[in-house]
């Protein structure tokens, strides 16, 4: 897959490429390196087939700091579908240039890696460390240092594969009424160790001012990171669901947010993800949301070697 193939456009949302900061489909001129003004961001669609993503800037936010990229791609391995979620850190400087800059890089580094048949956890976590990297190349000494949530998502016929920093969140949806929809991530977050300390219980955790306050991330102020990388194979057919907290400050079950998104025909992702994030901007939408979906196995009928990101 090229690299500089096709990117979502964050005016029209067609596939397109995106050349000298204007849209092939639709003539929009586009305001920042990104490709995306910060009105263009409030909302973006971006369905491939086996795999699709929305970002909504909520109702309290005047920006959106998160962020998605997304790819199907043949690997070794077989056809895989590719998804990185970043939110970005709302206390920290030019938080959604950091969440832009982290997709776009691990989206790239993972598909080249894939491609050149580096196992997926070590493409993962190599994805992970080049999104740092660029993410703390943005810190201009400022005291609050750009940072963003990290989560990747490799899904093939065989494995789902997630690799995190932060607390942006995977969670296993099968298709089978019959198995359990699992969160396959542990948040970085000092609710999430006080919780494994006992010191709370996880119903207090979530409503504890402690819950988003974030013990690792991507950023030149973090330590350097180890990132989290977790496997499953999937013993049916099901969804892999990533998502910032957006989402899952409303919903945190994965069983919930499998009846939420079984509203819509399976395996329709793009109105999945509608379902989704219209459920969380009608819950409060006090934050920036973002659902990305991939179906596990991967279509064999979507076209391969196409890029989405918002």
């Amino acid at each position: 897959m090229a690299t500089a193939s096709l990117s979502s456009c964050p005016a029209c949302g067609a596939l397109a490429e995106l050349a000298d900061n204007f849209c092939e489909a639709c003539g929009r001129a586009l305001a920042d390196r990104s490709g995306a003004s910060p009105s263009a961001r409030n909302h973006i669609h971006v369905d491939l087939g086996a795999v699709a993503g929305v970002t909504d800037r909520g109702h309290q936010h005047d920006r959106n700091e998160d962020a998605f990229a997304l790819a199907l791609a043949e690997t070794p391995v077989g056809l895989a579908s590719l998804a990185v979620v970043c939110d970005g850190v709302s206390t920290s400087t030019r938080p959604d240039e950091a969440s832009q800059i982290a997709v776009e890089t691990a989206l790239r580094v993972l598909a080249e890696a894939l491609q050149a048949g580096v196992a997926i956890e070590g493409a993962l976590q190599t994805a992970a460390l080049s999104a740092d990297a660029a993410v703390r190349d943005l810190d201009e000494g400022s005291v609050n240092a750009p940072a963003t949530t990290f989560i990747a998502g490799v899904a093939t016929a065989a494995a789902v594969s997630v690799c995190w920093v932060g607390d942006s969140r995977a969670y296993w949806l099968p298709a089978d009424d019959g198995l359990a929809a699992q969160l396959l991530t542990c948040d970085d977050s000092l609710a999430e160790e006080l919780a494994a300390a006992g010191a709370l219980t996880e119903a207090e955790a979530l409503t504890s001012p402690h819950a988003h306050v974030l013990t690792r991330w991507l950023g030149a102020d973090a330590e350097p990171i180890d990132p989290h990388v977790a496997v499953i194979q999937p013993p049916s057919p099901g969804i892999l669901l990533l998502c910032s907290d957006g989402l899952w400050n409303y919903e945190p079950a994965a069983e919930g947010l499998r009846r939420l998104a079984g509203a819509a025909p399976f395996p329709d992702l793009a109105g999945a993800a509608d379902v989704l994030v219209a459920f969380a901007l009608e819950a409060g939408g006090h934050d920036n949301v973002t659902v990305v979906l991939s179906a596990v196995p991967p279509l064999t009928t979507a076209t391969t070697d196409h890029k989405g990101t918002a």
